[in-house]
């Protein structure tokens, strides 16, 4: 009986040991797994949303022209492209709307902050 005794203990401690190496290992796979999806979901989400700023930029103005529309409006022209009158021409006119102004001072009239008004139609 000795000798089986000895073999199932020693049974007994390679399982034990194989046992810890698995969870260590799979602990250390999974964690990989997680890093290499969270990298791959973040640039996949990077790129979409470039994608879809990079449709929109197509779409309506140049880089330059856009950081300039961010800033302070000193120039504005009353053209088709035109949507929102800042508040420098609501000053100089006193018009809030677009058609107003076209209808005043026609299509493509440029208003300067600090300049006299372009001559009425």
């Amino acid at each position: 009986m000795a000798p089986r005794a000895a073999s199932a203990s020693v049974d007994a401690v390679i399982l034990k040991a194989v046992e810890s190496v698995a969870n260590r290992t799979s602990l250390a796979i999974s964690r990989a797994i997680a890093e290499i999806l969270s990298a791959r979901i973040d640039d996949q989400v990077q790129r979409e949303v470039a994608k879809a700023l990079g449709r929109r930029g197509r779409a309506g103005r140049s880089a330059a022209r856009a950081a300039r529309a961010r800033g302070d409006i000193n120039r504005w022209v009353a053209d088709r492209r035109a949507r929102r009158v800042p508040n420098f021409v609501i000053e100089q006119t006193g018009m809030k709307t677009k058609k107003q102004i076209v209808a005043k001072f026609g299509e493509n009239a440029a208003f300067e902050k600090g300049k006299p008004l372009p001559k009425s139609k």
